[in-house]
């Protein structure tokens, strides 16, 4: 290493301008350590806080608490899906699925309960909606959280198609009685 790479590597290390490098140098015999320490002693650098050394071998270990912050863990994925699966059954409880009846409301139950009716006995349930459109049952979803009414609209033309499926087929079995 030249003496022009020893004044920047030493400039580089300890923040000191080129002139201060060099003169360290100088006075040091080109030697970087003996710079540094020069440097220390007239005040253009600050040694470490706290050095210490050992002959002995020591065991790195690894602390689970100096991860990165960004780094996700399993436990964190789990508790985030969590979160998220409380958030949306909250959201299940506040809300209702109404039921009525030649506008008189019949029953009401949480969104969540009838998730879990319809998971559990579905084709009991399903069944059961359907024949209800017959015997002038609309149904419909209510609460602070129900924000679109499109699916209100969708359960109303559903509840009409199957009026008019009603109709027509009382109108043919009263002009065959005749």
């Amino acid at each position: 290493m030249d003496n022009f790479e020893k004044v920047e590597k030493l400039k580089e290390k300890t923040n000191v301008t080129y002139e201060e490098a060099k003169r360290a140098l100088e006075n040091s015999d080109w030697d970087i350590l003996e710079a540094m320490i020069y440097l220390e002693q007239n005040g253009k650098v600050h040694g470490p806080e706290h050095t210490s050394f050992s002959t002995q071998f020591e065991k790195k270990t690894v602390d689970m608490e100096s991860e990165p912050e960004d780094k996700e863990t399993f436990g964190d994925a789990i508790k985030r899906f969590c979160s998220w699966c409380i958030r949306w059954i909250n959201k299940g409880n506040n809300n209702s699925f109404c039921v009525e009846q030649d506008n008189h409301e019949i029953f009401r139950v949480p969104i969540t309960l009838l998730v879990v009716m319809l998971f559990f006995a579905f084709w009991v349930v399903l069944p059961l909606m359907v024949v209800g459109l017959f015997f002038n049952m609309r149904y419909h979803f209510a609460g602070p959280d129900i924000v679109s009414v499109d699916i209100n609209k969708a359960m109303d033309n559903v509840a009409d198609a199957a009026e008019s499926i009603k109709n027509e087929f009382n109108q043919t079995s009263n002009t065959q009685d005749r």
